[in-house]
């Protein structure tokens, strides 16, 4: 009755996921994209468990950083049946502003990241069930978070 995934559908869930965030989607194009079962959202200043722990922490990071631009430089999936687990490297650009500062800063990094992929036993499609920042390595000349 079930799929096993597919790296297409992997590497389709990467591109859209970073596509939302650059355009700092709403909840609802965002949700459904994570898994409501054993979530876990491991970034550098906060781990997250519920949808509604990341829905504030989104909220916060919207308000934060903008003109956002993520470019996928690796996505390697080790695929198991319905589970992945997946090794990616994204480079991320963001502006943020600090007041009282005259003017923004430009963060440009690559971020090297683990997911864990699963099928959705509620819609079928590929969804993160885990999401790890492993490593931030800063680009020469970036702002530092």
């Amino acid at each position: 009755m079930s799929n096993p995934l597919t790296k297409q559908e992997i590497q389709e869930l990467a591109e859209a996921w970073y596509r939302k965030l650059d355009v700092h989607a709403p909840m609802i194009e965002v949700l459904p994209m994570l898994s409501d079962e054993g979530l876990e959202m491991r970034f550098p200043e906060a781990t997250l468990t519920t949808m509604a722990e990341f829905e504030s922490w989104y909220q916060r990071v919207i308000r934060i950083f903008f003109d956002e631009v993520h470019l996928l430089k690796e996505v390697t999936a080790d695929i198991d049946g319905e589970t992945a687990n997946v090794h990616i490297v994204v480079e991320w650009q963001a502006s943020v502003w600090n007041p009282p500062s005259a003017n923004s800063e430009r963060i440009k990094l690559d971020a090297d990241q683990s997911w864990q992929v699963k099928r959705s036993s509620d819609t079928g499609k590929a969804v993160i069930s885990v999401y790890t920042v492993n490593e931030l390595n800063y680009h020469q000349g970036s702002a530092r978070l």
